[in-house]
């Protein structure tokens, strides 16, 4: 079984172009699913065996689930990990299951993000200049970690980047001063975004201050590859104090700085700047379609979402503004 696990998750990485991260997602969900399936059956489970699983195996499964305290968004996931894998064994290995095809996902209530107020986002950029509050110098005092800082706050708002797209640029990217980036997004999937000159400001700024150019040197990468070729301008964009490439908890933890130096609401996250990018854009009159390339969506629908946001502002101001909001009917 782990043989034909590791074919799968291979397939994933290699043919379907999925992240590191997203794989092992997989992987932890399909071992899940097996490790249960021998359970409910008092036996090791080999590839053949589950062409047999049965619709009672997988609604076990998800109630068992239930029973372990797994919300519904993390088993529906779970569930689409497991459909893939079986469609996986139908491909590669002949093993066919139309039982999994039955099988009904969870429903998942759609939480609704929130966007950071303009004022907030003001205060958010000034503060990462300052060193976001911590022993840091400020970018007036030559400090260039608070320059990386705010260029990354700047440019994940000013493009709607998620965090592993911003970290994924090269200083080969950046260089001459493009009028849009070529984005790498999930799946592999490749999209524009135009850039903004305060964006450009603030990228700028920090190269200038940074004290690392070009590739990681071998010596202190540790098997890290940069994302380039190997030219001088290949290197990653944003670096850690050593060097190397900025990990996605390292830029959380800016912006977790950053919430908790101004009291900001807990729903204050990197997505969040992305979120509020979306909703400003939504709100200035762009269509749909234009900000679901811009996104990188898959689906219309996730960027949908973004008009039920828009709508619940346009209400609240509407009762916050209009005279007769919240008054009862005019029985006059």
């Amino acid at each position: 079984m782990n043989e034909t696990i590791g074919d799968f998750l291979d397939y994933l990485l290699h043919t379907k172009n999925y992240s590191a991260h997203t794989v092992a997602a997989y992987d932890f969900d399909v071992r899940d699913f097996i490790a249960f399936y021998e359970k409910f059956n008092g036996a090791d489970v080999l590839p053949p065996d589950l062409a047999r699983a049965d619709t009672f195996s997988f609604r076990g499964w998800l109630a068992d689930r239930q029973k372990r305290g797994l919300a519904p968004k993390s088993t529906a996931r779970a569930l689409s990990s497991v459909r893939t894998f079986f469609k996986f064994l139908a491909r590669a290995r002949n093993i066919k299951n139309d039982a999994i095809g039955l099988i009904s996902s969870p429903k998942v209530p759609r939480k609704l993000s929130k966007a950071i107020d303009a004022a907030d986002m003001e205060n958010m950029m000034e503060a990462a200049k300052d060193g976001c509050g911590e022993s840091r110098r400020s970018i007036s005092e030559g400090g260039w970690i608070a320059a990386r800082d705010w260029a990354l706050v700047v440019l994940i708002f000013g493009c709607g980047l998620r965090i592993s797209e911003a970290l994924g640029l090269t200083d080969a990217d950046v260089a001459g001063r493009p009028d849009t980036l070529r984005i790498l997004g999930k799946g592999g999937k490749e999209r524009l975004v135009p850039v903004l000159p305060a964006v450009w400001i603030a990228i700028e700024k920090y190269m200038q201050m940074r004290p690392f150019t070009g590739v990681i040197p071998q010596s202190r990468a540790k098997g890290v590859a940069s994302a380039g070729s190997g030219g001088a301008n290949d290197g990653p964009l944003f670096r850690s104090v050593r060097g190397l490439p900025m990990s996605p908890r390292m830029a959380e933890k800016v912006v977790e700085h950053l919430r908790h130096l101004l009291q900001l609401p807990d729903y204050v996250t990197p997505h969040a700047l992305r979120h509020t990018f979306a909703t400003v854009l939504l709100a200035d009159g762009v269509d749909l379609r234009s900000l679901q390339e811009l996104l990188g969506h898959s689906s219309l629908s996730t960027t949908q979402l973004y008009t039920k946001v828009d709508m619940s502002m346009i209400m609240k101001s509407y009762n916050a503004a209009h005279p007769r909001a919240n008054q009862g009917t005019d029985n006059n």
